[in-house]
């Protein structure tokens, strides 16, 4: 069990110690829009600039209405949060029960906030020569044992792998007989939106779904996210979600984005034909193996070479800065996750790798 809860996106405490200003640092150890915020994010951002001197509006209104017609459902039917994150922490007080199973590897918040809330933790872990296939006789099986919420991530972070939706409708199934509330954290889904589950888990009432808007619309700084569940579900969490926990600017960041289609569509088209390169560049190179991925990163087995840490202390050296997995439950020293970034930033990374590992067959 890991009890290591560090992350990737340390850009500032890297830079302090580097000594360089963050913006020289080439960040792809949080997995974050290569593009940046939509292009009206700035100028929305500036014009509720004004509306600081009062409360947030708590019940974000305009933006989960937005958003509900985004999805094709109704607004009491999402919950507004201070990024999904803030989702995470209270689902130990939204489900009754002390015993928890999470899919790994997985977001270390899943464990820790169970473990803040006191709850018993296990892992079903999938494994890297199975692709992270997860195997739902194997999961059925497990769930017997006895659980009273079940964490899966789809898209899977590190991993990438993905969860079709009628999998993830037998998944809900298998819960719902075995008496487990199951979270199904999409944070990444936005990447391949054609699988996310949502309609099924608003219809399956065992079921809630984490969404969030700072990977696919590069806001991290700002904190939005919202979960998707039934009516009778969101009304409880509501309840326990603090006040004003969304703050303005976020709100108005939040709208600027789901009204720039076009910027929609370039992300999706940017980050697929990028991850292609990436991933195809990273096959070159002796003793690296890249997972599939459905998101916008990678997770890379170092199959011969220097361990993981290590690893990004070299690359360091160059301003680079990739996510080691170490300290994700189910891998070890030997897996490292990279961002997809622009075509010139995944190229320099490409070809510092390849200084350190060398070629199969040509060059970079």
């Amino acid at each position: 069990m890991s009890t290591d809860f560090a992350h990737g996106g340390n850009v500032f405490s890297v830079a302090r110690s580097l000594g360089v200003p963050p913006e020289e640092i080439f960040d792809f150890s949080a997995s974050i829009n290569p593009l940046g915020p939509a292009p009206g994010v700035r100028e929305a951002v500036g014009a509720a600039f004004d509306r600081l001197v009062h409360y947030p509006d708590t019940a974000c209104a305009e933006l989960r209405e937005t958003l509900a017609a985004c999805h094709g459902l109704s607004p009491g039917q999402l919950c507004m949060a201070n990024g999904s994150t803030e989702l995470i922490y209270l689902l130990p007080r939204l489900v009754e029960g002390k015993r928890a199973l999470i899919v790994a590897p997985a977001f270390s918040e899943y464990e820790r906030a169970l473990a803040l809330a006191g709850w018993e933790v296990d892992f079903l872990c999938l494994r890297p020569r199975e692709g992270f296939r997860l195997s739902l006789p194997l999961l059925g099986e497990k769930l017997k044992e006895g659980f009273d919420l079940l964490f899966l991530c789809n898209p899977g972070n590190p991993a990438g792998n993905l969860v079709a939706p009628e999998e993830t409708e037998r998944i809900m199934d298998l819960a719902k007989a075995a008496g487990t509330f199951l979270v199904l954290d999409e944070a990444f889904i936005d990447f391949c939106e054609d699988n996310s589950a949502k309609a099924i888990a608003v219809r399956a009432g065992n079921c809630i779904v984490l969404r969030s808007m700072t990977k696919f619309y590069a806001l991290p700084g700002l904190r939005l996210g919202y979960a998707i569940a039934s009516e009778r579900v969101i009304g409880r969490l509501e309840r326990l979600r603090a006040p004003w926990s969304v703050n303005t600017l976020a709100q108005a960041a939040g709208l600027a984005s789901l009204a720039d289609h076009d910027y929609r569509e370039r992300t999706v088209r940017l980050v697929a034909a990028e991850r292609d390169f990436l991933a195809s560049a990273l096959t070159r190179l002796s003793g690296l193996v890249a997972h599939p991925s459905a998101a916008n990163y990678l997770l890379v087995e170092i199959a011969e070479g220097p361990p993981a840490e290590e690893l990004r202390q070299r690359l360091l050296t160059e301003r680079l800065l990739i996510r080691e997995c170490g300290n994700f439950t189910g891998l070890d020293d030997r897996f490292f996750r990279v961002a997809v970034r622009s075509r010139d930033e995944n190229m320099r990374l490409a070809r510092a790798l390849a200084g350190i590992f060398g070629t199969r067959s040509g060059s970079i």
